[in-house]
């Protein structure tokens, strides 16, 4: 089994690993037993990643599977065309009962509700809780608005992508927690900072300056 995923201190998974990975598959195995790859989060390939795995997407070798999981996010055709295609999507409940699983029946005492989107992965919530505990971050008794400007002001975006992420992903949860129907004002500020974080993620962009532009337009307003 071999797993590629975005590595802490990159943006992007970099051709460097997928070269690493074709030459790994290109080696003979010792025995006739198949061999899995788990790219997780495709929507981090770049394009260079992307045009480097083509080919061996197309032909695999004899007992090589390839697992290509994408978060609902925008992936070239090229890539999806190679693949047979799943959607596999989870109820709330299922969520939090595979999330309480991983994290051995005591989700509560590591986050609480209110920093769990509805529409998040198990995933998401058990790395948001390890984030907490190798942080020393008592996200049990955290409002959503203090711990993201905890981590706007400590930089931890720039110290790991998985963060980076996860701001990403709270300040879409802090929006849809607000009532904002009856609010132009608010629900201009909802589509725009939507909007940013789409290109941001799209384009590669500074997110510093969206987080920064958050925090003091929104936390602070």
């Amino acid at each position: 089994f071999i797993l590629i995923d975005v590595e802490p201190d990159k943006k992007f998974i970099d051709i460097n690993q997928i070269r690493k990975l074709i030459n790994n598959l290109n080696k003979s195995s010792f025995n006739t037993k198949p061999r899995f790859i788990l790219i997780d989060n495709i929507e981090y390939l770049n394009i260079n990643s992307i045009n480097a795995l083509l080919k061996t997407l197309e032909e695999p070798s004899i007992n090589i599977y390839f697992i290509l999981i994408n978060n609902n996010k925008k992936i070239l055709p090229t890539l999806v065309s190679r693949c047979i295609n799943f959607k596999i999507n989870l109820s709330n409940q299922e969520t939090l009962i595979i999330a309480e699983s991983l994290l051995d029946g005591k989700l509560d005492d590591f986050i609480n509700k209110d920093l769990i989107n509805y529409y998040v992965s198990p995933g998401n919530i058990y790395n948001l809780s390890i984030f907490g505990i190798n942080n020393k971050f008592d996200l049990a008794n955290t409002s959503l608005d203090k711990f993201l400007s905890t981590l706007i002001d400590d930089k931890h975006y720039k110290k790991n992508n998985l963060i980076r992420s996860i701001i990403f992903d709270l300040i879409e949860l802090y929006f849809n927690k607000i009532n904002y129907s009856f609010s132009s004002k608010i629900t201009d500020k909802y589509s725009y900072f939507l909007n940013r974080i789409s290109d941001t993620r799209k384009f590669n962009l500074d997110d510093e300056t969206l987080f920064l532009e958050f925090k003091d337009n929104i936390l602070n307003g």
